[in-house]
């Protein structure tokens, strides 16, 4: 279900570019940092390189793009 949220123009002017560069939509560039600076927060432990490659792992796990891994 959406949910109609103000933001500050200033950031979705920041969002309408990055989501141009990174080829998200400005909702889908918005919840990105959003998930980010959750996980960041819940994480103060973890660098945003391992924060990202743990929502890529959970991305390709939502999108069935796994195999089993085999011991030995």
């Amino acid at each position: 279900m959406a949910t109609a949220v103000r933001i500050s123009d200033r950031l979705a002017r920041e969002a309408r570019l990055v989501s141009n560069v990174d080829d998200r939509s400005v909702t889908g560039q918005i919840e990105h940092w959003a998930r980010i600076g959750k996980c960041a927060e819940e994480n103060p432990d973890l660098t945003y390189k391992m924060i990202k490659k743990i929502l890529t792992g959970i991305g390709e796990l939502d999108e069935g793009a796994t195999s089993e891994y085999r011991f030995g």
